[in-house]
């Protein structure tokens, strides 16, 4: 039995459906031999809309043309920070065409992990997307390693920005810092594992308005899935463990997660 197979039947008595993956990078290389099989597992699972952040001007074109092949998928751009010297002389110009049809800017952020671009130039990348969101009242998708502390700040001088900390991994003090701004926090993968015992631990205490759930496919599978591919139809997996956490109806979970992701990204008013 495939990976894919045992948790299908693990989770099989969940009848949700209308689940959103919000951060979903399904226009990777990683789906090109089966992303229509992809698809359709998703379907099945009741994962109805996605997604897709870009992370370099190198594959704005390829995430605008997946999103425009298939349906429910809703496009992303900005420029990663780990991915700065991809961008050429106009790429803010480019990047403001590609945003008119995109439902955030992003995934942006900091990283001061090694070997990380210099930490000058992120900031610099960063602060002008930020602002280029701020100006296009658009939401922004956010990527922080070993950086939120400054992150917080440099959200501060953007008070009237709204958006997601991706992968949130912080301290209950940094979630009460984002929250208080209007920001949600995403949860994927990762708090699914038993050893991750704080962050598991907010999950389970989090207020429900401020949590999005993610895949963050083709990358941080969850623990019932160890060194496979990620993949949307696993988000059933992630929303089950949270109602687990939470002692609350997976249905509940489901529901709430899903319209928090539409009204954030207004899913709703896109066809």
């Amino acid at each position: 039995m495939s990976s894919f197979d045992a948790g299908a039947e693990k989770f099989a008595d969940l009848s949700v459906h209308g689940l959103v993956d919000s951060h979903c990078h399904l226009d990777d290389a990683a789906f090109d031999d089966d992303r229509d099989a992809v698809l359709r597992r998703a379907d099945m699972t009741g994962v109805s809309k996605m997604v897709l952040p870009a992370y370099t001007p190198r594959y704005w074109r390829r995430l605008r043309e997946t999103c425009h092949r298939w349906p429910g998928l809703f496009p992303a751009y900005g420029v990663h920070p780990l991915y700065l010297e991809d961008r050429h002389g106009q790429w803010e110009a480019t990047l403001a065409t590609y945003l008119a049809d995109a439902v955030a800017l992003g995934e942006i952020g900091l990283d001061a992990s090694a070997g990380a671009p210099d930490a000058a130039c992120q900031r610099a990348g960063f602060t002008t997307q930020l602002a280029m969101a701020q100006q296009l009242g658009l939401p922004v998708i956010l990527h922080a390693r070993q950086s939120l502390e400054e992150m917080l700040l440099t959200l501060r001088r953007f008070p009237r920005l709204r958006g997601v900390l991706h992968s949130f991994s912080g301290s209950f003090v940094q979630a009460q810092r984002l929250t208080d701004m209007g920001f949600l926090l995403g949860l994927g993968g990762a708090f699914t594992h038993p050893r991750a015992q704080r962050l598991r631990a907010m999950a389970a205490t989090l207020p429900t308005e401020f949590l999005l759930v993610e895949t963050d496919a083709p990358w941080q599978p969850p623990h019932a899935h160890p060194g496979a591919r990620n993949e949307p139809a696993y988000l059933r997996e992630i929303i089950a463990e949270l109602a687990q956490l939470r002692h609350t109806p997976v249905q509940e979970i489901a529901r709430i997660t899903a319209q928090n992701a539409l009204t954030l990204f207004h899913l709703q008013d896109m066809s």
